[in-house]
């Protein structure tokens, strides 16, 4: 990228994270990347240009030698990370330098973090099943490979457990590159994360970059764009397949609230930045396959105090091909991973897309557990008793159901003792069949929790006398 010629400008005012500098020359264009003259450099990148002579910045990653009066240089360019094949198995921040306890790189080639997404005429569309090997998720809410999924939830439903399980299942038989993006992480996910996938084997073919909670709102709003740029390296430059894996979009939101509260911008609804469906676009859009590789993504989206309404939520649902709903009530009732699959919705789930056993399967299940959520005020009030037989019938193959799309999780195995197990989509056909089509009736539905295949059940038992 051609830099144009550089100027030093002053700072001239400091407040909250916000710097204006006041340049003699030409301005720095917005999005520029100054650094001032001390050692270590402090980033601001600009903001905006709220007057003649005036450029103001973010604060990247402030310092106490920050001060007015403090000489700044103009780059002539963005923020830039490095890319190329060394960067795989190694942690970066938002700024491409190493945070992990290796060697250091080399000179690498740079590229800007802000880049243009694909133009539509040469996007692709894969339409090809992303097997987890989660029951839950490949039955009802399959990922499509090339696509992109939430997994939306609250404080404590499981949503990073959810994404560390996918990492384990997925990244292990991965043929690509895995970008992991944290967004607000805390630090002790992060060293964790990045222990268990060393621990794991698949380091060699991943990449990190963290912004972490305690970071300036700038590093935590910019570190989604540098993740990308080095994902957009590997789809087209080393033409490889990517799985970039987010945790946590809302973080993002929020960051980019934090930055528009700070350059005076008035707020929008629910004290959101006015800039929220621009901003989210900007990021959501980048994720996307081409001829040349699939970029696929796995995202966590936390949903403040549960409202599925909240802009945050409703403007990333717009962007996925699979919305993966994570429920408190299931989590309360120690159903794990706490799915909830009346509200979890994929593209992928039609007969066009999916086999049409794999459609009639899925339909089946999610009709009776519908059934069941009808049921459950009748329950409550009068009694299983008082149901007709085929009512009960439905009711305990929903519990049974229930129970059997829990999962023991590799990633929990230290927590709960439980082995963790991996079910290939065809088990999972199967199983779901076979409880269908009643051959089960006779079991308990406590058989039926934290197991894999429906192998594990062993023989069925002789049917009970009054099962339908």
């Amino acid at each position: 990228m051609k830099q144009r010629d550089t100027g030093i400008g002053h700072i001239v005012r400091l407040g909250g994270g916000i710097a204006d500098i006041r340049f003699d020359g030409a301005l720095p264009a917005i999005t520029t990347r100054l650094v001032t003259l001390t050692d270590p450099e402090i980033v601001i990148e600009v903001a905006g240009l709220p007057g003649e002579g005036l450029a103001r910045g973010l604060v990247m990653n402030p310092s106490p030698g920050l001060r007015i009066g403090l000489a700044v240089r103009d780059t002539g360019a963005p923020i830039e990370v490095p890319v190329g094949e060394e960067v795989l198995g190694r942690i970066f921040n938002v700024f491409g330098d190493i945070i992990d306890d290796g060697p250091p790189l080399g000179d690498l080639p740079r590229r800007p973090i802000l880049r243009a997404p694909v133009p539509l005429s040469e996007r692709r569309v894969e339409g090809v099943i992303f097997e987890t090997g989660i029951k839950a998720i490949d039955l009802l809410s399959p990922l499509e490979r090339g696509g992109k999924a939430g997994l939306f939830g609250g404080a404590g439903v499981g949503k990073t457990v959810l994404i560390t399980e996918m990492i384990h299942n997925m990244v292990a038989e991965y043929d690509g590159v895995s970008l992991f993006c944290g967004i607000g992480e805390r630090s002790r996910e992060a060293e964790e994360l990045y222990r268990e996938m060393g621990e794991a084997g698949v380091l060699k073919n991943t990449v990190m970059m963290f912004g972490q909670m305690n970071e300036s709102p700038g590093v935590r709003f910019r570190v989604g764009h540098a993740a990308l740029t080095m994902a957009e390296y590997f789809r087209d430059d080393m033409r490889r397949n990517v799985l970039v894996l987010i945790d946590n979009i809302f973080r993002f939101v929020q960051a980019g609230a934090e930055v528009s509260g700070l350059l005076g911008r008035i707020p929008s609804r629910v004290g959101y930045q006015p800039t929220l469906g621009t901003e989210l676009a900007d990021l959501e859009e980048r994720i996307c396959s081409t001829e040349r590789g699939t970029m696929t993504s796995i995202q966590a989206v936390y949903v403040p105090a549960d409202d599925f309404t909240d802009p945050a939520a409703t403007h990333t649902f717009a962007h996925l091909s699979a919305s993966i709903v994570l429920s408190r009530k299931k989590a309360s009732e120690g159903l794990y991973p706490a799915i909830d699959p009346l509200k979890s919705y994929s593209r992928m789930l039609t007969p066009g897309t999916v086999s049409p056993r794999h459609y009639r399967i899925a339909r089946g299940v999610r009709s009776t557990l519908a059934e069941y959520e009808d049921l459950k005020d009748i329950i409550a009030m009068l009694g299983l008793e008082e149901l007709s037989e085929r009512d009960r019938a439905t009711v305990r193959q929903a519990r049974q159901l229930e129970r059997f799309l829990t999962q023991p999780f590799f990633s929990t195995e230290a927590m709960t003792g439980n082995t963790g197990r991996f079910v290939p989509l065809e088990q999972t056909l199967d199983s779901c069949e076979r409880i269908l089509g009643g051959e089960f009736l006779g079991r308990d539905e406590g058989d039926f929790y934290m197991i894999g295949a429906i192998e594990d059940l062993g023989e069925p038992t002789e049917a009970a006398p009054d099962a339908a």
